[in-house]
Formats: structure tokens, C-alpha cells, sequence
């Protein structure tokens, strides 16, 4: 063998071997895990009405980056979650946003040839792919097959025609989950196009290597309306569209697609996004668990890191809370899903991903100086939680005085992130209104749910306080943190409805489910065991901890009502909500009073059956709701969980995996084994000596360290 016949092999060796690396980690995520519907009566816990579909998974399949502007994912149905939806048949075209909460998925593009009256093209799942940061179809209809990879701020779509005559691309700008309120296009150059959506307001420049022959616009401006581009005949390669997106500015898309794309491959930008997820998901390295459980846990962990999204421009100018053009040197994103993400996900970023949380908090604060309050999202001022969470463990390198001040505003003043926090501070709860015969749609204040969560609220800014030495604040929240304790009646033993005389709202089901009277998305049952930052006062409220246990036994075991339907309370064990965000603590509740195997039971009921769910494996158990429930299974699965995610330190429970090699953010790395094969865990070791209680400290992801679960 020559010499350089030699190195052509070694040469080859290498490249494969490189090549392999790269995909170590990303093979393992399945995109299309909660594309597909749960109809399970059996799992949702009552049979679906005619004509809905559960709200499980909404998410999407789509490319994008961590924490991405573009979110670039095919569409299915306007008006469904996250626009892409396992069952249809049909694409309607490619869109740029998306979250999973029935809004966004912006500017529509699709390829075309000879369409009609009607677009869209048939597809089939069996000639369709996707990956982190690629997705790729045929579309049937029009014989083109379009592959889609993206950037931060920047789209590429690939379309290979079958035939090189007659080939067209719509920008269907009428159209997203968002309400479209105007729209335009125009020419911009012999091969680029321009334009705006308004509603969300999202601006675009587009460049095709294939010169446009025309532009036509139809209905210009309104949601009936749309753009069609006719391609000029000539070349036969495939048609590459280049797409940048700003929130600002024309001349910002065309500067973000610059920046990014430029003049690269489609496969160059589609291996850049493959090897940005490779790292991101490398540093969290399992072994031991099933092939599914592999899968699983990666696609979660995945899932994880695609909200809050990404809204500063590469120039670093956003569009700010004022609606005014700014560029303050910050990385700005959106706020976070608060009030389902606060409670793992918001935690399991500033582990990962520190620079992020710390832009996270900056961007916030920055809104929370244009209106006077910190923002928050849906319900409670969960804000508060992720803020201290992430201050606590470490991540400080922020104004902490000002928005400290800005989260004191919340908690005090009304009209801004809490409702009715005027009652709350006078009372100690906030009541509801005597409504006869109230049902699941009855709009009142959901105060057993705001006093709950507001409890915790104060507790999480007392933390901050006490750390910034603010003494009589800390004392003043401390107290109001019991004021959870206001909403439980002795005589029921539930958290209860009070009306504004203080008594308790009769007639009381405790298990029927409100969407906002009485409870946020939640019956009594699920709202009942909540006070993470207080367990040891609820147990006693309970009159201890047997009683604590009978009440906690009869959550997970009384049979859930076919009859009661409400929309995100389904996935049921008894009376147990597992589909929504509100009781996703109390799996973890028995090991408050020393009963560690009841909770693991739980905990691996749920892990192994409602996740990856049906016969192909793509049902998920409720809503993501922008990466928490797939944070739930990060954790969970791992062994660790943030049980108050103020508070510095994990939960411990039993792994799914033997082996796990976490690379944290400080270049320590933290090891987590579990020796046996048993699924009840008897003892606790911290780098060798045996750890009291049930939690482990955050600063063993500043240090590195090993955790050792033994089990029998």
C-alpha cells in the first residue's frame, strides 16, 4: 500500500468517524413525538365530544435552533396548536414561528406548480423526515420535494421539482395562528422579495437562485389575500429560498439572512444546526436505559430548549414593550411561559444554558422598565420564582437591586402582573363571587388558585429580599407566604372557594374542574397539595402526616368522573392531572412524610406510560406548553427534580438510568449512577458519604460530584 493510498484511507476513516460523532446525540430525538392526538378515553379519563381533539403534544416538527427567532415547521391546520397536526393529509405550507400555543406560525411559504383554485399538497408520513434543525417532505399534489433547515434568525428551503416548468412559490401572508391584520410584498431586485405581516409584526427578505418572473398579489393586505411567485424556466437544479426574519425592520431580516446564510450550503447551514444541538444535548449523557427511554428523554430534552424564543436582531436592535426600536446591548427574547415553565423548565435552562436565563431576565426586567411591573404569563407572577431560582444558583450578573424593586411593584401594587393583590394583602386570600350553578366556561378569579400561587410568589421575592439583606420585606413576604393556608377547610380538608364575606362557596364538588372560578384549569383535588415552599404546614394542616397520606393516597386512587370535561385537565390517575401543569408536584409529595417508594411508584407509572404514547409512539400526555412537560420527564427521568424551583437544591428520587454524566455549565461534571436494578431507593450517597433527607444542594453543579441512588 502507497503512502498515499494510506492516507486517502485514514483520511476517509476519519471523516466517517467525525461524521458519526456528529449525529451521537440527535439521532436519538424523534421531532414528531406530540404531533399525533391522545384519544385514549382509558388515559384522557373521559371520551372525547365530537369534533375535538385533545389538547396533548401541540408541538411542532419543524427546524429550528435553541431558543430560535425562526421556528420553521410545516403547517397543517390554521387554528391548531402549533399548526401542524400528525393525523391531516394535507400541507398548507412552511411558516417561520411557532410555540405550541395556537398562535404565531408566521409568513406561510409553499412551493407550487399548476395549484388551482385551492393549495395545499397531500403528503405522506412515509416520505417525510425530520431531525433537529431539518424537516423534509414530498409533496404529492405538486411533485416537489422540499427540505427546510434554519439559523437563528434565517430560514433555507430547498425544492426539488420534478419539473422545471411552471413552477411557482405562494406566500399565503393572509394566513397564520395569529390574527393577520395587514400584509405586503414587493419586488426586491431580480431574485429577492421583501415584505411585512402585521399582527405579530414580523418583517422578511427573501432571496431565490432562480430569477422571478413575476409577482401577482391578490386581495393585497387582507386574510382572504395571498402572493404568488412565478420562477423563471431555465435551470434545472433546485430552487434554494433564503428567508431572514426580523421583528423590527425590512432592512434587519435582509441583514440577519446576510449575517447567517449569506452565501453558504444548505447542507453547511443544515450540519452548523445539527452540530449547535449536538452540544447542547451532549451535555447531559445517559446510559442503561431502555431504547425508548433513550429516545424519550433526548426528544424531551430537545423539546426543552425552544422557548422563550429569540427577538433582538444581529445589529442589536428589538422592537421593545413600547413598541419603540432599541438596541440597550442585550440579547432580548420573549418572556418565558411562566406559569408553565417556572415550575422545572426555567430551570433546567439556567443549568444548561446560563447566558440565556441571564438575557431571559435581562429582557424581562427591560419590559418591566418600560410599564412599571415585571412581565408575567397567564396566571400568577411567576417571574418572581424564576428570577430568585436563577439568582440563587449563581446566575447574578444582572441589575439584582432594580428588579428587585420591579418584583416588590408586583407584589404590591395593584394593575399591574397580580390581580386583585389589593384583597389579597387585605385578606390574606382573594375570594369569588356566589355564581348559581357555575360550570367549566363561569369567568370569575380563580382565587383559591391566585392565593396559592401568590403565596409561593411571596415567598420566592422574601428569598431575594433576605439575600439583599431587606429584612423587614422578607418578614412582611415570609408571613404572606402562609396565606395559602386562608384557602384549606378543615371540614372538606381541600383547598376551597371563599366568597367575600369569608365563608366557603356552597354548593362544593371537589372534583369538578373550573377554568377560572374557584381554580385556574384545575378542581380541588389538584389544586389541594400545593405549597412547595411549605410542606411541612400542609401536612399539618392535613393534622400530620397519616393524615396527609390517606388524603394523598385518595388523589391518586379515586376514580376520575367521565362526565366532567374540560379541556387540559384530562390524563387522569384518579384525581391526578398529569395533562396540566397544577398538581405536577404531587407525585413527589409522599416523600415529605418518609414514604419515598409511593412517590416512585407514581413517578415510574407516569414516565414509562404517559409519555410516548399509542402504537407509534407520538402521543404525549397534555400540552408541552413550550418545553414544561418535557422538562417534567428531564428531570424526573435523571432522578433530580427542583420540587420548589426557588429554592437551590433537588428532590432525589430513583433514575431511569444507570449512568448519568452531567457537563455543567461551570465545566464540572456531574455523575449521577444508580448500582442496582431495583425501583425503591433506600439510600442516598453525595461523593461517598450517606446524604440525610431526600435533597441534594445546588452547589454540586458549581463543583461536579457523584450522586449514588442505591435501591432494593
Amino acid at each position: 500500500m502507497t503512502k498515499k493510498v494510506f492516507f486517502v484511507l485514514m483520511l476517509a476513516c476519519t471523516v466517517g468517524a467525525a461524521r458519526a460523532q456528529q449525529t451521537h446525540y440527535t439521532k436519538y430525538v424523534n421531532t414528531f413525538i406530540g404531533t399525533a392526538p391522545l384519544n385514549d378515553p382509558k388515559i384522557l379519563g373521559y371520551k372525547l365530544p365530537e369534533g375535538w381533539r385533545s389538547w396533548a403534544g401541540l408541538v411542532f416538527p419543524g427546524s429550528s435552533l435553541p431558543n430560535a427567532m425562526v421556528q420553521l415547521s410545516p403547517m397543517t391546520a390554521y387554528g391548531s396548536g402549533a399548526g401542524y397536526q400528525y393525523e391531516d393529509s394535507v400541507i398548507l405550507g412552511f411558516t417561520h414561528t411557532n410555540k405550541g400555543h395556537w398562535n404565531l406560525c408566521n409568513i406561510p411559504i409553499l412551493p407550487v406548480s399548476n395549484p388551482g383554485d385551492k393549495f395545499g399538497s397531500r403528503f405522506s408520513h412515509k416520505r417525510e423526515s425530520s431531525a433537529p434543525g431539518f424537516y423534509q417532505v414530498y409533496l404529492d399534489d405538486y411533485k416537489v420535494n422540499a427540505s427546510l433547515t434554519s439559523t437563528l434568525r434565517a430560514g433555507f428551503h430547498r425544492y426539488e421539482y420534478k419539473n422545471n416548468t411552471n413552477r411557482q412559490i405562494l406566500f399565503d401572508l393572509g394566513k397564520a395562528n395569529s390574527r393577520v391584520t395587514t400584509w405586503n410584498i414587493k419586488l426586491a431586485g431580480d431574485n429577492a422579495v421583501q415584505g411585512f405581516q402585521g399582527g405579530e409584526n414580523v418583517y422578511f427578505y427573501a432571496t431565490i437562485n432562480t430569477k422571478i418572473k413575476k409577482l401577482a398579489l391578490t386581495e393585497e393586505g387582507k386574510r382572504s389575500g395571498f402572493a404568488m411567485l412565478d420562477l423563471a424556466d431555465g435551470s434545472t437544479g433546485p430552487v434554494e429560498l433564503k428567508i431572514g426574519l426580523s421583528f423590527v425592520s425590512v432592512k434587519n431580516a435582509k441583514e440577519n439572512l446576510e449575517a447567517e446564510i449569506g452565501s453558504k450550503s444548505f447542507e453547511t447551514i443544515r450540519n452548523e444546526a445539527t452540530q449547535k444541538w449536538e452540544k447542547l444535548l451532549s451535555a447531559i449523557q445517559v446510559k442503561g436505559g431502555t431504547a425508548k427511554q433513550t429516545q424519550m428523554f433526548y426528544s424531551c430534552l430537545y423539546r426543552s430548549f425552544l422557548w422563550p424564543a429569540l427577538r433582538s436582531d444581529v445589529n442589536g436592535e428589538f422592537t421593545d414593550a413600547k413598541k419603540k426600536v432599541v438596541n440597550t446591548g442585550i440579547t432580548y427574547y420573549t418572556e418565558p411561559s411562566l406559569w408553565d415553565t417556572y415550575r422545572n423548565k426555567d430551570v433546567l435552562l439556567g443549568l444548561v444554558t446560563p447566558q440565556v436565563t441571564l438575557n431571559v431576565i435581562k429582557s424581562m426586567k427591560d419590559v418591566g422598565d418600560k410599564t412599571g411591573f415585571l412581565p408575567t404569563f397567564f396566571h400568577g407572577d411567576h417571574g418572581a420564582s424564576s428570577i430568585a431560582g436563577a439568582y440563587l444558583r449563581g446566575i447574578d450578573n444582572f441589575d439584582i437591586k432594580a428588579t428587585y424593586q420591579l418584583l416588590l411593584r408586583n407584589a404590591n401594587i395593584e394593575g399591574g402582573a397580580r390581580p386583585y393583590i389589593s384583597e389579597y394583602i387585605k385578606k390574606g386570600y382573594i375570594s369569588d363571587p356566589d355564581i348559581p350553578n357555575p360550570n367549566v366556561e363561569t369567568k370569575a378569579k380563580a382565587g383559591v388558585s391566585k392565593t396559592l400561587e401568590y403565596s409561593y410568589d411571596d415567598y420566592s421575592v422574601a428569598q431575594i429580599a433576605k439575600k439583599l439583606g431587606d429584612t423587614a420585606n422578607y418578614r412582611i413576604l415570609m408571613a404572606r407566604s402562609k396565606n395559602y393556608k386562608n384557602m384549606f377547610d378543615p371540614t372538606t380538608r381541600f383547598m376551597r372557594g371563599r366568597l367575600e364575606s369569608g365563608d366557603w362557596i356552597k354548593p362544593f364538588d371537589p372534583q369538578y374542574p373550573y377554568y377560572e372560578y374557584m381554580y385556574r384549569e384545575a378542581n380541588a383535588w389538584q389544586v389541594s397539595f400545593f405549597a412547595p415552599h411549605d410542606m411541612k404546614g400542609l401536612i399539618e394542616l392535613y393534622g400530620g402526616p397519616k393524615g396527609f397520606e390517606s388524603k394523598l393516597d385518595s388523589l391518586f386512587t379515586l376514580p376520575w368522573n367521565p362526565n366532567h370535561i374540560a379541556r387540559n385537565v384530562e390524563t387522569m390517575i384518579g384525581q391526578y392531572c398529569q395533562g396540566n401543569q397544577p398538581d405536577h408536584e404531587a407525585p413527589f409529595a409522599y416523600i415529605f412524610i418518609d414514604k419515598p417508594a409511593k412517590s416512585q411508584k407514581i413517578i415510574d407509572y407516569i414516565l414509562n406510560n404517559l409519555y410516548g404514547i399509542g402504537k407509534e409512539g407520538l402521543e404525549l400526555s397534555g400540552m408541552d406548553d413550550a418545553g414544561e412537560m418535557s422538562s417534567w420527564y428531564v428531570f424526573s427521568s435523571l432522578g433530580l427534580y427542583p420540587f420548589s424551583a426557588t429554592d437551590p437544591s433537588y428532590i432525589v428520587t430513583v433514575p431511569l438510568f444507570d449512568e448519568v454524566k452531567w457537563r455543567t455549565s461551570s465545566g464540572k461534571t456531574l455523575t449521577i449512577t444508580k448500582p442496582g436494578k431495583g425501583r425503591t431507593l433506600t439510600t442516598i450517597k453525595v461523593n461517598g458519604k450517606t446524604s440525610k433527607g431526600h435533597f441534594v444542594p445546588h452547589d454540586l453543579f458549581k463543583t461536579g460530584g457523584q450522586i449514588t441512588i442505591f435501591t432494593r
